[in-house]
């Protein structure tokens, strides 16, 4: 019996040693001309989210900074406890290495990440927005300016909770977000949600990008990240 306890006294040690080594994540100059070192992939989903896509999840798109992992987790925990009902769907991050991530014009150095916009059917409860080929796993989806489609509407109160969440969480770790990019036209709504206050000076896009940004929101999260001249293809292979 003791000499069993002692086994599994050293290896827990040995486990710990191997954690408390293992790289950190690096990030390498800017969003939209980046690199990233030993990043993580986002798990397929929890107890209120999941993934856009397996498929695309397999094929390597949702890749971030480990320590924004760390960020996106807490706040959905956080929201289990505050909002248990609804229901999240978070999009594309970026490859294992970071670079350059077709069709998007940033997503290269782990810090961006889209999440689907968080909407509710006609009876009003909280349903996953539907994503798949057909509909190019949700992107191709349009609302309209009342922030409708087909029979699904944007929940603006989970949207507004959720980048709250996301706020406190990247604080507790002292890290920040830089700037968030939703459709101007739908972010009216979000003035008059409870979480606003907390959320208003999260630097929302004033104008419209190239992409609408309707059916997803645009998060860059703030790391502190060397200049893209250190990155080193060899750093995580």
């Amino acid at each position: 019996m003791r000499s069993t306890l002692l086994l599994a006294a050293v290896l827990c040690a040995i486990w710990m040693i191997a954690a408390d080594a293992s790289p950190q994540s690096v990030c390498y100059g800017i969003t939209s001309n980046g690199r990233l070192a030993h990043g993580c992939q986002l798990p397929s989903g929890g107890n209120n989210y999941t993934t856009y896509s397996n498929l695309a999840r397999w094929l390597g798109r949702t890749w971030v900074h480990c320590d924004v992992v760390e960020v996106i987790e807490s706040a959905y925990a956080s929201l289990v406890e505050s909002h248990p009902e609804k229901r999240y769907v978070y999009g594309e991050t970026g490859f294992r290495t970071g670079g350059e991530f077709k069709p998007h014009r940033n997503h290269q150095n782990g810090l961006s990440v889209d999440f689907m916009t968080p909407i509710v059917d006609g009876d009003g409860g909280s349903v996953p927005l539907p994503t798949g080929i057909t509909n190019k796993f949700g992107y191709s989806i349009e609302f309209d300016a009342s922030g409708r489609y087909k029979d699904y509407e944007i929940d603006f109160e989970s949207l507004a909770a959720h980048l709250a969440a996301l706020r406190q969480a990247a604080e507790e770790r002292g890290m920040g977000i830089s700037r968030v990019v939703f459709d101007p036209e739908l972010q009216p709504p979000l003035r008059e949600t409870s979480s606003w206050p907390e959320i208003q000076d999260l630097g929302f896009s004033r104008k419209r990008s190239w992409v609408r940004h309707d059916q997803h929101y645009h998060v860059d999260f703030e790391v502190s990240c060397r200049p893209l001249s250190e990155w080193d293809t060899g750093t995580d292979t």
